[in-house]
């Protein structure tokens, strides 16, 4: 059965990466949630997608500059949230039994944050997470840190066609993987293209299509039967997974 992540919570139905829609998702029944961790220069662990604060919240400036008083106060869009901690997301969502696909992010210039690995890896054994927790990035350097201080929690390394291109093929980016990765997620459209090539190569129960929003598209993936799908709208992939699984009983 295909286990359906709610991205960023279930950014389509709650304010991305905030309390309220990890809470939410955690209720729908999603088997796992991904949300992103960035490192700010007064060095609390963020949760937030962008290096930058104008897309999701009322603030503006680099998320790297937010002081801990500054981060509280400041509102995501359309919401009475405020841009979480690591630690707050754990504390959220450790009671619920779902797994976490943790993102590490890099800064606005595209470098990791020191040690920011370490340091998440560190906070999921404090809430006592790890052991249902993947941590991914599209930096194979990040992944590659990962393994060495952490080998403990599985990795999942995430790819699109450009991401796939820089490594020199499908074929090099899996032999690749395959010293890393636990599940390999790709960009739902390119991974259409290339998906006989990929279960040649890789088994179907350890791959994941993102982001899949539209409807047609999820009946298709889950009949591809592959491990993983990720959504904005989890409502909608965890209902058509009980219908599918009604037709086939």
């Amino acid at each position: 059965m295909t286990a359906i992540t709610g991205h960023r919570g279930a950014r389509n139905l709650w304010p991305e990466n905030s309390l309220t829609g990890f809470r939410e998702a955690a209720r729908l029944g999603c088997d796992s949630i991904e949300f992103d961790v960035h490192l700010t220069r007064a060095g609390e662990l963020v949760v937030i997608h962008d290096p930058t604060l104008e897309r999701t919240t009322e603030g503006t400036g680099e998320v790297a500059a937010l002081l801990p008083d500054e981060r509280a106060a400041t509102r995501l869009k359309d919401s009475s949230d405020t841009i979480p901690t690591l630690d707050e997301v754990l504390e959220v969502l450790a009671p619920a039994n779902l797994g976490l696909h943790v993102e590490i992010k890099v800064d606005g210039a595209g470098r990791p944050y020191p040690g920011l690995d370490a340091q998440v890896a560190e906070r999921l054994r404090a809430h006592g997470v790890a052991g249902r927790s993947h941590l991914t990035s599209f930096d194979i350097s990040i992944l590659k840190a990962c393994r060495d201080h952490s080998p403990d929690i599985p990795l999942l390394v995430s790819a699109d066609a450009l991401w796939v291109d820089k490594c020199g093929g499908v074929d090099a980016f899996f032999a690749e993987a395959a010293d890393l990765a636990d599940i390999v997620a790709l960009r739902h459209d390119y991974f259409a293209e290339v998906f006989d090539q990929v279960t040649g190569l890789w088994p179907k129960d350890r791959l994941c299509a993102w982001t899949v929003n539209d409807p047609d598209l999820m009946r298709d993936w889950l009949a591809r039967g592959i491990g993983h799908l990720t959504t904005d709208r989890p409502d909608l992939a965890l209902a058509l997974r009980a219908e599918r699984a009604a037709q086939r009983a």
